[in-house]
C-alpha cells in the first residue's frame, strides 16, 4: 500500500494528479467513469482548494482511494539533528 501525504492544497492535486496517472487514466477517462467533465477533474487538481468536499470524496472514489487524519510526525529541533 502507498501512502502520500499532503499538507496543502498544490500537494493534494498533485497527489490526486499521481494516483489518477498510477491507475492508467487520463483526465477525460476518469471524468467519464465519474460523470463529470475533463475540466473537472483539470480543476480539482489544478485548484483543489476551490473543490468541495463532496467532489473531493467522489474524485477519491473514483480512484479507489480513501481519505486518512492523522498526527504529523514531530518536527525535529535543532540540537536533534
Amino acid at each position: 500500500m502507498i501512502t502520500f501525504s499532503a499538507q496543502t492544497p498544490a500537494q493534494l492535486g498533485a497527489v490526486l494528479r499521481g494516483y489518477r496517472r498510477m491507475r492508467g487514466l487520463t483526465q477525460d477517462q476518469l471524468a467519464s467513469r465519474l460523470g463529470l467533465t475533463q475540466k473537472a477533474i483539470s480543476h480539482a487538481e489544478t485548484s483543489p482548494e476551490r473543490m468541495g468536499v463532496d467532489r473531493l470524496f467522489q474524485i477519491l472514489a473514483g480512484l479507489n482511494v480513501e481519505f486518512a487524519l492523522r498526527d504529523r510526525a514531530p518536527q525535529k529541533t535543532p540540537s536533534e539533528w
